[in-house]
């Protein structure tokens, strides 16, 4: 048997992801950098999203499904008064209005956003 291509690394990188960059092209770059014969990560950034990704080498590659049930959270920026067909900054805008909500509708809102959410993610038009 030959062998496998790659350094045998154990280990966790937490890496910055930056914006415009899938969270697979992140983790193969951080492969190719160290060389590592075995590598993942614990989920998945937009490629819009910044943030912490972590990355997984060799034997630490077992403990993946324990940083799945970790804790996350996020933090955003809104832009008012547009609606595009993606709901994120790369789609159309089909809707524009110069209303804003106020910071009581604001609050009263974001009570939907708190707790135990299963995340659907908006359809992408073809």
């Amino acid at each position: 048997m030959g062998r496998r291509k790659g350094s045998q690394i154990n280990g966790w990188l937490i890496l910055d992801k930056p914006h415009g960059m899938s969270s697979n092209r992140a983790l193969t770059i951080a492969k190719k950098s160290f060389d590592a014969r075995k590598a993942g990560h614990s989920g998945t950034l937009d490629p819009l999203a910044t943030g912490l990704l972590p990355i997984a080498f060799g034997e630490a590659t077992k403990t993946v499904p324990y940083v799945f049930d970790g804790v996350k959270s996020y933090q955003f920026t809104i832009r008012w008064g547009i609606e595009t067909n993606t709901h994120d900054v790369e789609g159309t805008i089909e809707k524009e209005s110069a209303e804003r909500p106020t910071p009581d509708a604001i609050q009263a809102a974001l009570s939907d956003f708190i707790g135990d959410i299963e995340q659907v993610p908006p359809g992408f038009p073809p």
